[in-house]
């Protein structure tokens, strides 16, 4: 089974900016979201479409992605659940680590997040300044619960 080991944050301040790349528009919709389980289908700028499921919940997780042709993506559109999401994600390296910095856009704005994917659960890393509050084991910070309620938790 494939397992992500992920940490997620707020980000506190645009001090991240200067050490970015460019970033990469996402577009994400869902057509399945429970405990323990999503389904969703995300469209990146110049990649195929990937059909993800994920499960369990919390730092570790079971991941499943699989391309998709472009007219999939579209038919399953139509059947998503709640609201889109549109981002821009952006890379921050960090030692042998990157950092994903996502910019939500339209009903999610402002709210800007980081995730570190480990090697490890029990993997140490020393976090920059402008990363914030922990919300890995907050179920709310969840793409799948974003979109269901149509906006970002409160802060």
């Amino acid at each position: 089974m494939a397992q992500e080991i992920e940490r997620k944050f707020h980000v506190t301040s645009d001090d991240w900016r200067a050490l970015a790349d460019a970033g990469t528009r996402i577009r994400q919709f869902y057509l399945a979201s429970r405990e323990g389980l999503t389904v969703r289908v995300r469209r990146r700028e110049g990649r195929p479409a990937v059909l993800t499921l994920k499960t369990g919940s919390g730092l570790s997780r079971g991941e499943f992605e699989y391309d998709i042709p472009d007219a999939d993506a579209d038919a399953l559109e139509a059947a998503h659940l709640g609201t889109v999401i549109e981002k821009r994600r952006h890379l921050v390296p960090l030692g042998s680590l990157t950092i994903e910095v996502d910019v939500f856009a339209g009903p999610f704005a402002p709210l800007v997040t980081a995730e570190i994917e480990l090697p490890a659960a029990d993997h140490a890393v020393t976090l920059p300044s402008w990363i914030g509050r922990e919300v890995t084991d907050d179920p709310r910070y969840g793409n799948g619960a974003m979109a269901l309620a149509g906006a970002p938790p409160p802060a």
